[in-house]
């Protein structure tokens, strides 16, 4: 229930992983795990991350743990494209549930309003607006040739983007969690997404803990901001 794309491993061990066309729901990524040195292709990071998630996807310090030797930036960087391909399927249940005539703002506690960058002027916009304009844009940066031309080497410069994107992907979830409970906390247990997102942004240093308004992964409860804040 996770992935839109499927990747393909090698076939060193003579186990062909794809999911074949008519293959059932249930017998979905039905094959055997492989060492992640036995991945022999440009997409093993992503493809180890995505193993060790539909083998547990609770096991969040499994999941978060780069393999030995595993350069740093693309780690991050492939944990981020996964985050936003998993938050599609948040986002679908969104569309659903979220009116824009009643969630008129991208909004979370009573103290937070987002503002969309996704135009020339950041504005506000109705939250679902909100999630799919940030979703999108996401996707375009990280999959832009000139910021991230490489897979498997990450530029300096372009791993600093990676701090923007968690920021505002974040805001998503704090939506979700402040006014959509049921159908975030449904989610949740099925996923363990927004928990892993942040332990990977507070693993990683990609954002605040003030910024951290989802009570969920903290260590410390933390005393929300009692000004009005309202950022973009």
């Amino acid at each position: 229930f996770y992935f839109i794309t499927t990747v393909m491993a090698g076939q060193e061990d003579g186990v062909i992983r794809r999911n074949r066309p008519g293959t059932k729901f249930k017998d979905f990524y039905n094959w055997p795990d492989q060492d992640f040195n036995d991945m022999d292709t440009t997409l093993a990071v992503q493809q180890y991350i995505q193993q060790l998630i539909r083998k547990d996807p609770h096991d969040i310090e499994v999941i978060l743990e780069p393999p030995v030797g595993q350069d740093e930036a693309s780690w991050k960087y492939e944990h981020l494209r996964q985050f936003c391909n998993e938050l599609n399927s948040l986002a679908v249940r969104l569309i659903e549930d979220c009116d824009p005539k009643l969630c008129k703002q991208m909004t979370a506690t009573e103290q937070w309003i987002f503002l969309c960058a996704a135009h020339r002027q950041p504005k506000e916009c109705s939250a679902v607006d909100y999630t799919l304009h940030t979703l999108h844009g996401a996707a375009s940066l990280l999959n832009s040739n000139k910021h991230f031309p490489s897979r498997v080497s990450i530029k300096e410069n372009s791993v600093q983007k990676l701090s923007s994107i968690a920021r505002r992907i974040y805001r998503i979830f704090s939506h979700a969690y402040y006014h959509h409970r049921v159908l975030f906390d449904e989610f949740e247990e099925k996923t363990c997404l927004c928990k892993r997102f942040t332990c990977y942004v507070t693993k990683y240093d990609l954002m605040t803990a003030d910024n951290l308004i989802v009570p969920i992964g903290i260590k410390e409860d933390k005393t929300e901001n009692e000004d009005d804040n309202t950022e973009n």
